[in-house]
């Protein structure tokens, strides 16, 4: 399929890859940290700012216009997570403000003494929320553990910390600093059948792969539509029997029907237009009856593509010497990583490779970049972390070149 995929005209939907710095083109390896986004995605936000500016629940054209587009996102969204019902889809503001808040509604149910496992290889985002839970309440906190040499969770990685006491786990379903694709539909099944309740982190998981709910086996999925080239907007996923029975922290005149007892407040319907509009986008990609067809397609056929380029950019690398590859680099083993390569290079800090890179107008990132726990983990807090980089289906084999190329000239002016 790779063939089939015209990389000039995906990007000729980027307004911004088309942007120059004093003639010089822009290269994104940032998108760990956020995508840029295709025209869809600006015409969508545009169109609701301009035509459909209004709060719900009215009598008049734009609060009614609003409330059609408001379950058309809902569905949208069910559809990308391939979910039972857009009942189960809240949105808010980020992946971070909805794990604070449904942390909270879900600490209704536990008790001082109960156990929770956090995920030593996660985003902070999906770490520090219940490790404020867990001082809160008394709860006692367990940890699985990643191994520092495959960048990967062992077998017994979650077994041998559950207990009767466990209620829940909280892990992500790809790392944004080691691209390590984890196992999740077997910790979420392991989870379970200790009676936990499941909380995935999709973030990084979510511009790369399909994700189908329904056969997860999770409790919770949430992620980030930012980090697949829409808006600043999260969406969460939840099990619609366990919405139900959970808690909502809301205002009074909110009634308990799903999703807007989690909905806070007036939603960011621009956002949810532009949501909406990244996900027409990525069904372009695809085939099938259904949108969830045509979505599960598509990430199928840009994932070809990306385990291309990301290899080739890791094969890059491995020429450097003393340049050490923060996560799995085998070439058979693309498919158990994301396309987000973080590397340490003897020498030469990390924030001194991105300052480097950012002067040949290569966007990449250094540090922890929140993922606290890892970053510990490998030992690399005190020495600046690491540096990122960060590939998308619009990247070009060209830019892979183009990196590889000012890192060599970094290291010989070194």
């Amino acid at each position: 399929m790779n063939a089939a995929l015209d990389i000039a005209a995906i990007r000729a939907q980027f307004p911004a890859l088309a942007l120059r710095d004093e003639g010089r083109e822009r290269i994104y390896f940032d998108n760990p940290a956020g995508t840029q986004v295709p025209q869809r995605v600006i015409d969508r936000t545009v169109d609701c700012l301009v035509n459909r500016n209004a709060n719900l629940g009215g009598y008049f054209t734009t609060t009614i216009e609003a409330g059609e587009l408001v379950d058309l996102a809902h569905q949208a969204c069910a559809d990308f997570y391939n979910a039972a019902s857009m009942g189960e889809i809240v949105f808010g503001q980020n992946m971070t403000s909805l794990t604070f808040h449904m942390s909270r509604c879900l600490g209704r149910q536990l008790k001082r003494g109960d156990e929770i496992v956090l995920s030593r290889m996660d985003h902070d985002a999906n770490v520090a929320p219940w490790l404020l839970l867990a001082d809160d309440l008394g709860l006692v906190v367990r940890w699985i553990d990643f191994d520092t040499g495959t960048y990967e969770f062992p077998e017994d990685a979650l077994t041998k910390v559950l207990s009767d006491k466990t209620k829940l786990l909280a892990m992500g379903m790809a790392s944004n600093c080691t691209g390590t694709v984890n196992d999740a539909k077997r910790f979420a099944a392991e989870a379970r059948k200790a009676g936990a309740i499941v909380y995935l982190d999709a973030v990084q998981y979510a511009p790369h792969y399909a994700i189908d709910v329904q056969d997860l086996g999770a409790d919770f999925v949430v992620s980030s539509a930012y980090k697949w080239f829409g808006p600043h907007q999260g969406i969460l996923w939840g099990r619609e029997d366990l919405l139900k029975q959970t808690f909502g922290y809301k205002v009074r005149p909110v009634g308990e029907d799903l999703p807007h007892k989690f909905e806070t407040g007036t939603l960011s319907h621009e956002g949810m237009a532009g949501t909406l509009g990244a996900i027409e986008y990525l069904e372009q990609f695809g085939t099938g009856e259904t949108r969830p067809r045509r979505l599960a397609s598509a990430w199928s056929n840009l994932a070809d593509y990306e385990h291309r380029i990301t290899l080739r950019l890791i094969e890059g690398l491995r020429t450097f010497k003393g340049l050490t590859i923060r996560g799995v680099t085998s070439a058979n083993a693309m498919h158990r990583r994301v396309p987000t390569v973080s590397f340490t290079l003897d020498g030469h800090h990390p924030e001194a490779l991105a300052r480097a890179f950012a002067r040949d107008n290569i966007f990449v990132w250094s540090g922890h970049n929140y993922a606290i726990e890892p970053v510990s983990r490998m030992g690399l807090m005190d020495k600046g972390g690491v540096l990122r980089i960060g590939l998308a289906h619009y990247n070009t084999e060209a830019e892979v070149d183009a990196l590889l190329s000012s890192l060599t000239r970094q290291i010989r002016s070194a």
